[in-house]
């Protein structure tokens, strides 16, 4: 299973999650985000010399911009949380980019739709419904995914914190390709509590053995 953990921005935490056992970083650009990336020499030197996959977060961004930011700090991944369309994200993947299309999960709702997707994104991303964008640290009910049968491979996000291993332990869904942890392993918004998540992730990985 892959791991991904997101919102990062402070050059020290970013080198000091990069030499974790995890496969995927990911830094928000969306300007409303507590964990919003503004771009200094700094900040750029950490993301780009990171060993990790990069993974950039953007919500409704101009096309030119995201590949403009791809670029320049040598992006692996865009992972897309607004209303983007699958023309748009077949265009990215056009233009040499690997694509995560995010979908917001209701409790006690449906699914959202995805099969106008497959082909033109290379992971979903399901994450729990919030009232803004950015993720709430509330987890949905993941059996509704038992009513997902699509073809493209998820990660799992959503209310993921230290006490979560043994649901994960007894979730399972053929599709899903990994995990996204965030806010559960911060000690303020953007930076992750170093002890913690590497402790979940030793034992994560252990429970996948």
């Amino acid at each position: 299973m892959l791991i991904k953990v997101c919102g990062l921005r402070e050059p020290e935490n970013i080198r000091a999650v990069a030499a974790l056992a995890v496969d995927w970083m990911g830094f928000i650009f969306y300007p409303r985000s507590p964990r919003y990336v503004s771009l200094d020499k700094e900040r750029v030197e950490a993301i780009r010399s990171s060993s990790r996959k990069k993974v950039g977060v953007f919500v409704d961004a101009p096309l030119e911009q995201m590949m403009q930011v791809a670029g320049e700090l040598e992006l692996d991944y865009l992972q897309l949380h607004g209303h983007e369309s699958p023309e748009t994200c077949y265009t990215l993947q056009k233009r040499g980019l690997s694509v995560i299309k995010a979908f917001p999960v209701a409790s006690g709702e449906a699914l959202p739709p995805t099969a106008d997707y497959d082909g033109r994104v290379d992971y979903f991303l399901f994450d729990t419904k919030a009232a803004a964008y950015g993720g709430s640290g509330k987890r949905f009910d993941w059996s509704i995914l038992a009513t997902y049968t699509g073809k493209t491979p998820f990660l799992l996000s959503g209310g993921l914190h230290p006490g979560s291993l043994g649901d994960l332990a007894a979730f399972h869904h053929l599709q899903m390709a990994g995990i996204d942890l965030n806010s559960g392993f911060e000690t303020e918004p953007a930076l992750k509590d170093i002890p913690r998540l590497s402790d979940f992730i030793n034992h994560y990985k252990k429970q996948q053995q």
